[in-house]
């Protein structure tokens, strides 16, 4: 399992300095964003585009994740342990199950195969 680190990224700096509006402003409108590992962990992220972002085995522990929709992003190997989760839209290739265990006890999510 990967630990999560501090990620050398432009964007990556901006969400851990609270600015969510450059974040949005400057991220590209197309193509992918990555952030796969990154450490969020005690972020405020509401408000965050994260349409196109790869959050894949990234670490959410205690993060505010309110309101986010993460149907467009890959979370897949994510930790959402103790995070806000309230009103966010996730991937439909998640179940609520999955969603539950990784708040609850910090499981990394996995998708579902067909």
């Amino acid at each position: 399992m990967s630990q999560p680190r501090q990620l050398d990224h432009p964007l990556y700096r901006l969400l851990h300095n609270d600015d969510i509006k450059g974040f949005n402003e400057q991220k590209p409108r197309d193509g992918e964003v990555d952030l796969s590992g990154g450490d969020f962990r005690g972020l405020d992220l509401r408000n965050m585009d994260t349409e196109g972002v790869n959050f894949t085995d990234a670490y959410f522990r205690g993060a505010d994740l309110r309101g986010l929709d993460f149907r467009y992003s890959k979370i897949e190997g994510a930790s959402l342990a103790h995070a806000q989760i309230s009103g966010a839209y996730f991937p439909v290739d998640l179940t609520a199950d999955e969603i539950l265990m990784s708040v609850n006890f910090g499981t990394r999510l996995r998708y579902r195969t067909k």
